[in-house]
């Protein structure tokens, strides 16, 4: 399937936006492809999404292998093949092992996850299917994380939601022409399955 967008080229960029896109540059292993090419398309957003989503991947509270675990978990519910692609890497650079990340994109709950893993996981899950978590849940996860993580790790599973989107609305294709690395399911039935 085509992209909607045409990609974004540097060169046509107007002179206020290039300091943005140079930022992007710096960090992104897509440059100007992916959730940029549609974002740079507003570019006081841009600034404040790319603002936001470097605190969350590079600043953030939530140690990166918990981190990329949790971006996986979004990109995972929302069929989303690219945030996958983009993830995949990152995650086993941090620390992520083969086999949870496996399970997870065969849409299963991963049976070998470390307790922090299981603690990120069924907060994910639990936030992003049922828009809230139990006081239980939240307890647990506070308790082991402390409360600016949480929040963090709230904010980023938002965040990479809404990238998700972009990317999936924008029907953003891997790069180099890939295989899509995910099985597109239903909601109800990826629902079904990660709440298992």
């Amino acid at each position: 399937m085509p992209e909607r967008l045409t990609q974004v080229r540097y060169e046509e960029l107007a002179p206020e936006v290039r300091p943005l896109a140079d930022d992007i540059l710096k960090v992104s292993s897509a440059a100007l492809g992916g959730p940029y090419n549609a974002l740079l398309r507003s570019p006081d957003m841009a600034r404040r999404c790319f603002d936001l989503l470097d605190y969350l991947r590079f600043k953030t509270s939530v140690n990166k292998r918990l981190n990329e675990f949790a971006i996986l978990i979004q990109a995972r519910i929302a069929n989303a093949q690219y945030e996958w692609w983009a993830h995949e890497t990152i995650a086993r650079r941090a620390g992520l092992s083969d086999a949870v990340m496996r399970e997870l994109q065969k849409c299963q709950r991963p049976s070998s996850m470390q307790d922090d893993e299981r603690l990120v996981y069924d907060y994910c899950v639990q936030l992003t299917l049922n828009h809230r978590v139990s006081d239980a849940l939240w307890q647990e996860a506070v308790t082991a994380m402390g409360e600016q993580s949480v929040i963090d790790l709230t904010v980023l599973s938002g965040t990479y939601v809404m990238v998700s989107m972009l990317l999936n609305a924008t029907e953003s294709s891997i790069p180099g022409g890939a295989a899509p690395p995910l099985e597109v399911l239903d909601p109800g039935e990826i629902r079904q399955r990660l709440l298992a």
